[in-house]
């Protein structure tokens, strides 16, 4: 079945083409047009969850090798496996997640004809394709195309749907993104220079062998900084919570739900596994820096006044635990990390669509203006919130918690050669980051959800049915990994040990 990931790739792009030529006369169907094609797209992932082998979770399967560019030696390599399984299908819901939300909700408004409809679906379809490719590419310049191919969609989508402030936002975005990522070409270049192929299963299979450790080490920085900027890791987070506050609500829900993941899945998938050594000494540097952005987003967070933005500078945080556990080096640590990147996307891709809800409604997500009593008003809405903060903040029993466990569980026992001592310390910082973190969403809910509501809260609709049909799927996902974690971690665990068979 090796033209399913083909086929992933090949509905969108050819959805996006489709618009080129569309004629006008279909215009009034345009606004269901990706919400089919997202939703076939989002059956061909369900077919792939329900094919794929987890006898063998750590060998890529449905695999598709063929020449790309001969004269150069390039290959279209594509295949799936354990770590990237998951992040392909959250791609896949989420995208027709966005596209529900805009053909239910904003047709229902009339404001999907008033935002340039064919572009704006174009832009979409092209970012699912760049999504979902990053996640399959098992070549090191074809993973370098796609993690590329989403930056001019994300910035139209937020330059010319987003707020305000979306001129700066998206400029911002468009250049940070882009002076990492020529860094990150660089790092791959080095290795393609030392190693003479970009055939990632056999980088990773060789373990870095064929590269001195100095080289090593500087591949690794060069990769990790433009990695980490999407990530994004303190102090290059700054683009991010410009982007997430003026990008429409799919903007930012893709946004931290999908385009994060693509820095932290191309440490797991590259960097960690390609250069063994460079990721033993630095780790100890980008444990420094996870556990700080922890303590710093938290801060942040605390000092905001704007849902949207609090939410964007949460991500920092959340993408902290992340970073710690891979900075572990240990198949717990980056068991963690893995999950933890699953279950950031589904919450904070919830808790956006929420504070777009809040919005719309409003006209504001400014948290004082809102001045509570949101539960008394709208209790539906105000539950959910409720639901999805408590989530975020890693109650027991939900997604958020085991991530954030298994990254600090994997800092009290690091891989041999990390200095223990320097780790604790992490674990430690990284804990107090976990209780301010419970400490600034119980404060966003004291003032958005209780106290006696405003004025300005009365009158408005409670969820409607195009928001209730998007949000159930992620409650139920955060639920199921929640009481149920084995099922996530049974695929990632053997690709992590396969992954880390290089590190003493």
């Amino acid at each position: 079945m090796g033209w399913l990931p083909v086929a992933l790739l090949a509905v969108p792009l050819l959805g996006a083409l489709g618009l080129v030529v569309l004629p006008h006369v279909l215009r009034p169907v345009l606004r269901a047009y990706g919400l089919v094609l997202s939703g076939v797209t989002l059956a061909l992932a369900a077919l792939l969850v329900a094919a794929f082998d987890y006898g063998r979770p750590a060998s890529p399967q449905f695999e598709l090798d063929v020449p790309w560019i001969p004269g150069l030696g390039l290959r279209l390599h594509l295949g799936i496996d354990g770590v990237s399984l998951p992040l392909v299908a959250l791609t896949a819901l989420l995208t027709f997640l966005c596209f529900g939300y805009l053909s239910w909700g904003r047709a229902r408004a009339g404001e999907f004809q008033r935002a340039r409809p064919r572009a704006l679906v174009f832009t979409l379809l092209v970012l699912e394709v760049g999504m979902i490719g990053t996640f399959l590419a098992l070549d090191l310049l074809l993973f370098f195309v796609f993690f590329e191919i989403v930056l001019v969609p994300m910035y139209f989508l937020i330059g010319i749907w987003g707020g305000e402030g979306r001129r700066a936002a998206s400029i911002k975005f468009i250049l940070y993104t882009l002076l990492g990522s020529v860094v990150m070409l660089l790092g791959l270049l080095l290795v393609w220079a030392q190693t003479g192929t970009l055939d990632i299963e056999a980088l990773a299979a060789a373990h870095g062998s064929g590269m001195a450790r100095s080289v090593q080490i500087i591949a690794f920085v060069a990769i990790g900084i433009g990695l980490a900027v999407k990530t994004p890791m303190w102090p290059l987070h700054t683009w991010l919570p410009d982007a997430h506050t003026e990008a429409p609500t799919t903007g930012s829900v893709l946004l931290a739900g999908v385009l994060l993941k693509m820095g932290t899945y191309g440490f797991a998938r590259i960097a960690i596994p390609v250069l063994p050594e460079g990721a033993l000494a630095v780790a100890p540097w980008l444990g420094a820096f996870a556990v700080v952005g922890i303590v710093y987003g938290a801060l942040a967070c605390l000092a905001q006044r704007d849902l949207k933005r609090m939410i964007a500078y949460s991500s920092v945080g959340h993408m902290g635990f992340v970073l710690l556990g891979f900075a572990t080096l240990t198949p717990t640590g980056i068991n963690g990390a893995l999950f933890a990147n699953v279950a950031h996307g589904l919450i904070t891709g919830l808790l956006f669509f929420l504070a777009g809800a809040i919005k719309d409604r409003y006209h504001t997500a400014d948290m004082t203006a809102l001045g509570g009593g949101l539960l008394a008003t709208l209790p539906r809405l105000g539950s959910v919130l409720t639901f999805a903060a408590i989530a975020s903040l890693g109650l027991p029993g939900l997604a958020g918690f085991w991530g954030e466990m298994l990254a600090l569980l994997g800092a009290f026992q690091p891989a041999d050669g990390l200095p223990r001592g320097l780790f604790l310390t992490y674990m430690v910082i990284g804990g107090l980051g976990a209780v301010l973190t419970a400490a600034y969403f119980l404060v966003m809910l004291s003032r958005v959800t209780h106290g006696r509501p405003p004025p300005l809260l009365a009158g408005h609709r409670d969820v409607r049915p195009y928001e209730l049909l998007a949000w159930t799927p992620l409650v139920a996902l955060i639920l199921l990994f929640g009481l149920w974690p084995g099922l996530l971690l049974s695929l990632t665990t053997p690709a992590v040990h396969t992954l880390l068979g290089a590190l003493p």
